[in-house]
């Protein structure tokens, strides 16, 4: 597969899911056009999925956040008879190489990640509304849904049947959410995960696998009684009024390279390497959040965010052989800080909170992407604020110390504000400060003592913020050694070094489904119980059963 994947699009080009907005509440409606595969060779059959059916499915559910801040409730559905999803395309997952395939479980279990969080951090509640069988990736969609309704009749059955079927685990979090947030008792959790049948009617209300049945004939009725009655006891303000999510400002060279308006992605494919470099603010920060909704899209830290956002994923998807990605900032700090400190100081504005919830995401991508990834803090940066969190998300960080001869830019700093203590949680719930001192909580105490003073390269040394602090001498051998060190190690080794140094600290339910979870089904994949000529994978739909080495490793 080397079709370049566009993350980009919009509801003019849906080819998979419709929504219908009836004030407070919305109906999302997943209705898989078969022949829109990403991909030849496949069709997407019985509401099944494949990348670019999820593609849209993130771009609903960010428009929903930026474009329909007026909903309060979203009913997911399904626009086909007898099915609301089959999950993740089989013929697909048999034909994609091991790298897509894993891709492919990151971005799905990110977005499903999105709107299961849309409730706390937004106010918007989602409801899945499940006719008809509703199995693997399909059940893990309404997993990720905050209320789960099932139809109670003879075809209507949740089941995740990757095991006994295909040899795989479900992909995208569904052992974690069965059993961590609906917390299903683990031995009814085994049965459930070993038939391939499902579960159906009141079995799977006392198994905790969903909220709610309702007849057939009375179904429609109680999912709109239910939405209306989430609506009514929703916290959030009424009558909101959104902002379009324009088409981002983007530009593709001959050698891979990516222009944006605020973010350059420099790639050297030889080296392995690519370059992001972030521009900081050009004019002052909107004076109130009227300002900040007139100028919508074009807003610097929404702007930022989105530009980075998709630069992250063309990367993952597109640029498989980088396997360095160093961060640049260039800009005053100031202003970065000033631009931020004003969705802080009205974190209870709608889209000052949405903006700030929308970093804590990219962010999340970056921690989650893996590649080797490198902070250069050079002269002329603006590592402030949001941007600062990028030294504590990369691997290890590189600071210029005192001038640097023919370099008239200011001075390298970084600034820490008041996000960097609580804004932008990490997936194991703790900042990137206090994941970075777990052994000295007291340092991260200290630290807001330092909040808005421009720290120049040995006391952000001396503090722990850098890793390395290099003068004029020095700074261009260590980064070219460094560079060339990191291209010569191993790849598998270095993404799974990567992984587990990055998220110290305590398990949650999204370390679980990133780590544990996708680890081991990194692991499956590669197995030929799986994927091999004889794999359950490979002879889905073929009437044979696959062929297993039983030894257990």
């Amino acid at each position: 597969m080397t079709k370049v994947i566009d993350f980009q699009t919009d509801p003019s080009k849906y080819r998979h899911w419709r929504v219908d907005y009836d004030g407070e509440v919305a109906n999302l409606y997943m209705d898989v056009d078969e022949n829109g595969g990403l991909f030849d060779g496949y069709q997407l059959k019985l509401n099944s999925y494949d990348l670019g059916v999820d593609i849209e499915l993130a771009d609903v559910v960010q428009r929903m956040r930026f474009e329909h801040p007026e909903v309060k409730v979203v009913v997911m559905r399904s626009g086909k008879d007898n099915v609301f999803c089959a999950g993740a395309n089989i013929r697909m997952l048999g034909g994609a190489s091991h790298a897509h395939k894993v891709n492919f479980c990151k971005f799905t279990n990110e977005t499903r990640n999105t709107f299961e969080a849309a409730e706390e951090d937004s106010g918007q509640k989602y409801i899945a509304a499940v006719k008809g069988a509703c199995a693997g990736g399909g059940y893990e969609l309404a997993l990720a849904c905050n209320y789960i309704m099932l139809t109670n009749d003879s075809t209507s059955s949740v089941a995740l049947p990757e095991v006994p079927l295909l040899a795989v685990l479900p992909g995208t979090g569904g052992l974690t959410r069965v059993t961590d947030k609906r917390k299903v008792r683990r031995d009814l959790a085994d049965v459930f995960c070993s038939v391939e049948e499902g579960v159906k009617g009141q079995r799977a209300v006392d198994w905790d696998l969903v909220d709610e049945i309702a007849p057939n004939s009375k179904f429609d009725d109680a999912v709109a009684a239910r939405a209306a009655e989430f609506a009514a006891a929703s916290a959030k303000p009424s009558g909101l009024t959104g902002i379009e999510l324009t088409p981002l400002d983007r530009t593709f060279a001959d050698n891979g390279s990516v222009s944006y308006s605020l973010v350059e992605v420099e790639i050297d494919r030889e080296g392995g390497k690519a370059t992001i470099t972030l521009s900081g603010p050009e004019g002052d920060a909107p004076a109130s959040t009227d300002e900040l909704q007139a100028q919508g899209a074009d807003s610097y830290m929404l702007k930022l965010a989105r530009e980075l956002d998709d630069a992250i994923l063309h990367l993952r998807l597109n640029e498989r052989q980088i396997g360095l990605v160093a961060f640049r900032t260039q800009g005053d700090p100031e202003l970065v800080a000033a631009h931020e400190q004003l969705l802080l100081d009205n974190a209870d504005h709608w889209l000052a909170n949405e903006i700030l919830k929308y970093w804590k995401r990219v962010l999340k991508r970056v921690d989650m992407t893996s590649r080797s990834l490198v902070a250069m803090v050079e002269h002329g940066s603006c590592y402030a604020g949001m941007l600062a969190e990028l030294l504590w998300s990369c691997d290890r960080s590189y600071m210029m110390l005192e001038e640097f001869d023919g370099d008239n830019r200011p001075l390298a700093t970084v600034t820490l504000t008041n996000s960097n203590f609580g804004t932008y949680p990490m997936g194991n719930d703790l900042t990137r400060l206090q994941t970075r001192f777990l052994g000295a909580p007291e340092a991260v105490e200290a630290l807001k003592d330092k909040i808005g003073e421009p720290l120049e390269a040995d006391e952000a040394e001396k503090l722990g913020l850098i890793t390395y602090a290099f003068d004029d001498i020095d700074w261009e051998d260590e980064v070219r050694i460094f560079l060339e060190e990191r291209a010569s190690f191993s790849p598998d080794a270095m993404t799974g070094m990567e992984a587990n140094l990055r998220f110290a600290g305590p398990e949650t339910m999204e370390t679980r489904i990133f780590g544990r979870l996708t680890a081991w089904q990194n692991w499956i994949f590669q197995r030929p119980n799986a994927v091999g000529e004889a794999g359950a994978l490979q002879r889905y739909g073929s009437g044979q059963r696959g062929e297993y080495n039983m030894e257990r490793v």
